[in-house]
């Protein structure tokens, strides 16, 4: 059970003990500064009844206890904890007994100022011994010092055994509390971005036949909310760490993709989290120049590790381009634009003469999904450069259709199947035919003007026949999108990259077919993520196993996988507003909506979207008419 409120996190069992084993513990910006919070009322321990998120940043936890001689069965005090990233924690007892008690409660506690790659890797060190500090204790080392505070103060505070004692009257049916605040020495309390009056993000809400998809979107946005960090020297910035516990410093790739797909959330995230990264562009002369700097990235046991910086590269055109659809600012635009020009810029560099992008560059294999992002990011560069009056367009959209011409014909695999496309080819030019996830970005075309989407690298009969295998047994687990197909060579459906089915995907799959207009397929992978979530309380891990669904089972976590993640949960926004088929053109002042005609949820209503900088609301009926409830003065319905 993880609490988020970056840079603080809260990771417990549902036993509600911090006993320092495993990931336990709260933490302040990677550094775990408490791992150990143990209660004791009268000696013993309560027993745990009942473990459950209240918030993306808190987790309320209930043990009771019998303390009255001869009381029978019945538990005469309830000990309630409330445990909260931010560093605190409220333990309040309730007494049911029927006469004055006298309750000694306890508390020990402990740390070893571990940072999470150490724990991470089993190489943490013994709990530091402790020092009486104020109204509680602190540890330090050479890493840092923490404290923890109580209110009230105790009665006895034992160092030694890093122990803190209270003896509280507690009256019939009274009540008593201990509030514990855990901070880091230097550190100021943990402020949630995604609390703040100033969030880029609308809290927008869901109603409709299915009531899983009210929850999905709630939980969501608000673990998206508790993802969001500012740039600290730029602090009106902001963007989504990765995702925690184990990612919750800045992935550029995965940061553009979150930012992409909440994009009916408001642009102004988007805006944040462009400006950060134009920041951190390499403008040096050389074969790198204008690239968004990124980490190698595994890519499964077929192909060597890819570089998210290629893939950050060509996504910052396309989110400025479509956040410029759904009503970025003009003024905003214009400033970032430059460095989208240098991105497109890198990318007619490198490739040359060619028609293909290799990633790793240079001599790295040619990915499937690296030249479907690279042609988006032409055409989308292209259309903002247009609008904007700079030059360059043309030669985006030239380059892209000699890209379609060689694509269709090189990437393409003839088999008694129908065929497939290839997930890479190698430097020698050798097709590798492996059925992989990553051709569902051959789908995301990507937003263009009037509701309308940029051509893609398939033909149409290559489309259907991707659709087709895209819905077969083999990659649809019936919980999402398997990231490499069952009957494949090398497929583990615990492998991050070679058979777990990662939510991103799916939910770009989900949409791309929408849009493509293989709604079955699409219905079909959009039912099986919805049917995840609420196995794992509307909190979708970024990945889980690809074990084939059955009667009775269940998806299977992901030991490793981030939850929250920041793509899966804007995944959860995009997968609700592909069934409504949202396309802005705020430029030109309409809205088309093209939702799922065979109404897979019934009647869907989504209220508090952004469009055009002011508030979108939208309601499709059961027979798949759609209807705007509320939209920007002026914004006409496209066609």
């Amino acid at each position: 059970m993880i609490c988020v409120a970056l840079p603080g996190l809260a990771i417990s069992t549902d036993q509600g003990q911090l006993t320092g084993h495993g990931l336990e513990g709260f933490y302040r910006a990677g550094r775990r500064i408490l791992s150990r919070c143990q209660v004791r009322v009268g000696g013993r321990e309560p027993l745990a009844v009942q473990a459950r998120m209240t918030s993306a940043d808190r987790a309320r936890f209930v043990g009771t206890l019998r303390v009255t001689p001869h009381g029978g069965p019945d538990p005469d005090i309830v000990v309630e904890r409330t445990r909260s990233a931010d560093g605190t924690e409220l333990i309040t007892l309730h007494s049911a007994a029927a006469r004055p008690l006298r309750l000694p409660v306890e508390v020990a506690l402990g740390t070893d100022l571990a940072d999470l790659g150490a724990i991470a890797s089993g190489t943490v060190g013994p709990e530091l011994a402790a020092s009486v500090h104020d109204s509680g204790l602190r540890w330090s080392s050479a890493a840092g010092a923490s404290s923890v505070t109580a209110d009230p103060p105790p009665a006895d505070a034992i160092a030694s055994a890093g122990l803190l004692r209270w003896d509280f009257e507690v009256p019939p049916g009274g009540t008593v509390r201990v509030e514990l605040s855990v901070r880091l020495d230097g550190a100021g309390p943990v402020r949630a971005v995604g609390r703040a009056a100033t969030s880029p993000l609308a809290t927008a809400q869901a109603t409709g036949d299915d009531p899983r998809v009210r929850a999905l979107l709630a939980t969501s946005v608000a673990d998206l909310q508790a993802l969001l960090v500012r740039d600290p020297a730029h602090p009106a910035d902001t963007h989504l760490a990765a995702g925690a516990p184990w990612r919750c410093g800045l992935a550029p790739a995965d940061a553009l993709a979150a930012a992409r797909m909440t994009l009916s959330l408001g642009t102004r995230l988007a805006a944040g989290t462009l400006r950060t990264l134009a920041r951190t562009q390499i403008t040096a002369p050389g074969p790198r120049c204008g690239m968004i700097p990124g980490p190698r990235r595994d890519a499964g046991a077929h192909l060597p590790p890819g570089c998210t910086g290629t893939e950050a590269t060509l996504l910052f055109p396309v989110l400025l381009a479509e956040a410029r659809r759904w009503g970025l600012p003009d003024p905003e635009t214009e400033e970032l634009l430059p460095a989208a020009e240098r991105c497109l810029t890198w990318l007619r560099t490198t490739v040359g003469e060619g028609p293909y992008l290799s990633d790793p560059q240079p001599g790295g294999p040619v990915r499937c999904e690296t030249q479907a992002h690279a042609h988006r990011s032409a055409l989308l560069g292209a259309d903002l450069l247009d609008a904007c009056g700079r030059p360059g367009g043309e030669g985006l959209r030239e380059w892209a259709r000699k890209l379609r011409a060689t694509f269709r014909r090189d990437f393409w695999i003839d088999d008694p199947g129908g065929g497939r496309p290839a997930a890479a080819r190698t430097p020698d030019g050798r097709p590798l035919p492996h059925l992989c996830a990553t051709a569902v970005h051959l789908l995301d075309t990507g937003l263009l003007g009037g509701g309308a989407h940029a051509a893609g690298l398939l033909d149409r009969v290559q489309t259907e026949q991707l659709a087709r295998l895209l819905g077969s047994p083999v990659m649809d687990s019936g919980w999402g999108l398997r990231g490499l197909g069952a009957k494949e060579t090398g497929y583990n459906p615990f492998g991050h990259r070679s058979g777990a089915v990662r939510v991103h995907e799916t939910a770009i799959a989900v949409a791309g077919l929408a849009v493509a207009g293989y709604e079955k397929e699409s219905a079909a992978l959009l039912r099986g993520v919805l049917t995840a979530a609420e196995a794992f309380g509307h909190r979708l891990p970024e990945m889980y196993a690809g074990e084939r669904r059955g009667d009775g089972t269940a998806p299977l976590p992901h030991p490793a996988a981030c939850r929250p993640a920041a793509t899966a949960a804007a995944a959860g926004v995009l997968l609700l507003t592909a069934l409504v088929g949202v396309r802005p053109d705020a430029p030109a002042g309409t809205v088309t909506l093209r939702p799922l005609r065979g109404t897979p949820l019934g009647e869907i209503g989504l209220t508090g979207l952004r469009v055009a900088g002011a508030p979108f609301s939208v309601r499709v009926s059961r027979l798949g008419l759609a209807m705007v409830e509320e939209a920007a003065d002026g914004l006409q319905l496209g066609v």
